[in-house]
């Protein structure tokens, strides 16, 4: 494009281009792209087609490191870079943008569209060697940055992405591969983002954020890949947050974070694969907890951020914190929506016997017995009853024990007012109802009185229900003992 053919603005830029010396347009540090960009003057617009040309074509001589870095302009026309190798760092800052900027599947070597207004990006396929920037910048429609390739890291903090009415995720980052990370505090979407099969080397920085889904979905990040961590601290989600299949290398950080969705998913992470998850600082999350076969290494989960639905089938945790009672801990099993879950009971035994606390561990272990009791039909249920009531499904020998010294008093007292008489005259030995009611109690010891005695009518009859309990109590005990010494 020839000389004369050039506003004054564009004259400027083409100059500086030569020596990466920036450009700005701006009246005022605080010049609005969003607000004023539309009123700015003939003395800050560049056209699209001569920023594309000045890109590639060969640059001027000057002996200096070509480089687009402009501030303050109003970009009329389209910036069509589409396919293009483009060898120099663009910077296009507080800038306005009239039509999205087409970047699919260029070649570049840094693009830098911080806090400018554009409404929306076409830049999927694209190949960045060094940063992508949007830091700050807004957005009124769709951002398309999916399968692209960021050898640096994708800055998005502060950033707005706002396309309510779009019928496609506002923000689309699915497939895309960032060499280090992703870093958005702050930043604010109002349509769903999507993430789903994405690669980050680094880690993802939603701190703050604030991200609003249309329909049911905030954030779809399923089969996600992140080798570092993923923040989102303090942020307030609203509409589902999906990492079905995601594989987090480190902790999923939902401390102080609001996640919004009544009456559907609240957080999906079937399948995951999480370093850490922590749930905590938080209020009770609205909508359903999914972690249906989710592998955690360690689970910081706070009683009172567990939404009033849970979804924890096969989900399995190496640790879990903080510490707290079995009885603020069984509750949430309880709110499973696929009903009694027996696994969910056995996962957390086994952390509560990881720290030692075995107490703990044969509370859950009881929980279990009496939630299985409420599957099984009346029968089962009522002899379940009976086994709690009277040993605790033998997790509470001592119970057992007292049923025993009970029934030991009573015989001893009923057998003491009424002596049985003996099968052999003049050989049995002299009658002790105490040691007589313990050998029908007891079954592995004797003291030679059960079979020197033969009680009769209702006192026979006292005799078979003290030889059957004693049984039953005898064995719980025995079990009781054997399994607090061989707890693994």
């Amino acid at each position: 494009m020839e000389s004369d053919e050039l506003t004054p603005a564009e004259r400027r830029v083409r100059a500086a281009f030569a020596t990466g010396t920036p450009v700005d347009l701006r009246d005022s540090p605080d010049d609005d792209p969003l607000r004023d960009g539309p009123l700015w003057g003939p003395e800050r617009t560049v056209r699209g087609e001569v920023l594309r040309a000045l890109l590639l074509d060969a640059p001027p001589p000057g002996g200096g490191i070509p480089a687009l870095d402009l501030a303050g302009a109003r970009v009329t026309g389209r910036l069509d870079l589409q396919y293009a190798t483009v060898e120099h760092p663009v910077r296009l800052r507080h800038c306005h943008f009239a039509e999205p900027p087409r970047c699919y599947a260029a070649r570049l070597r840094e693009l830098n569209l911080s806090e400018s207004a554009l409404p929306g990006l076409v830049a999927h396929a694209a190949h960045v060697e060094g940063v992508l920037r949007l830091t700050r910048a807004h957005c009124t429609g769709v951002v398309r940055l999916g399968g692209v390739h960021v050898g640096g890291s994708l800055y998005l903090e502060g950033a707005r992405v706002l396309a309510p009415d779009a019928e496609e995720p506002v923000l689309q980052l699915n497939q895309a591969v960032i060499g280090a990370d992703v870093w958005a505090p702050g930043l604010r979407t109002h349509g769903w983002v999507r993430l789903s099969g994405a690669t980050v080397a680094g880690s993802v920085n939603l701190t703050d954020a604030r991200l609003t889904g249309t329909g049911e979905a905030a954030v779809d990040a399923e089969g996600l890949t992140v080798e570092g961590q993923w923040l989102l601290r303090s942020a307030e989600v609203r509409g589902w947050l999906g990492l079905r299949g995601a594989r987090i290398a480190g902790r999923l950080d939902l401390s102080y974070c609001r996640l919004v969705n009544p009456g559907g998913p609240g957080l999906r992470a079937g399948s995951a694969t999480l370093g850490e998850l922590w749930l905590r600082k938080a209020p009770p999350m609205e909508g359903t907890l999914n972690l249906r076969r989710a592998r955690i290494g360690m689970l910081l989960l706070e009683p009172g951020s567990v939404p009033a639905e849970v979804m924890v089938a096969d989900l399995s945790y190496g640790s879990l914190a903080p510490h707290e009672p079995a009885g603020r801990r069984l509750p949430l099993l309880a709110r499973d929506r696929d009903g009694y879950i027996p696994q969910a009971y056995e996962e957390l035994t086994a952390a509560y016997r990881r720290i030692g606390d075995d107490r703990a561990a044969r509370l859950v272990q009881l929980a279990k017995q009496r939630r299985h009791r409420s599957t099984l039909p009346w029968y089962g249920r009522l002899w379940g009853h009976v086994q709690d009531a009277t040993v605790g499904y033998g997790f509470r020998p001592l119970r057992a024990l007292g049923w025993l010294l009970s029934l030991l008093a009573v015989g001893s007292v009923a057998f003491a007012a009424h002596h049985p008489p003996p099968l052999k005259a003049g050989e049995a030995p002299p009658f002790n109802p105490v040691f007589f009611t313990l050998d029908l109690l007891l079954p592995v010891i004797s003291f030679g009185q059960e079979g020197a005695f033969a009680p009769a009518g209702g006192y026979q009859w006292l005799s078979y229900v003290l030889v059957l309990t004693g049984w039953i109590l005898a064995t719980t005990v025995v079990a009781g003992v054997t399994r607090a010494v061989s707890r693994p």
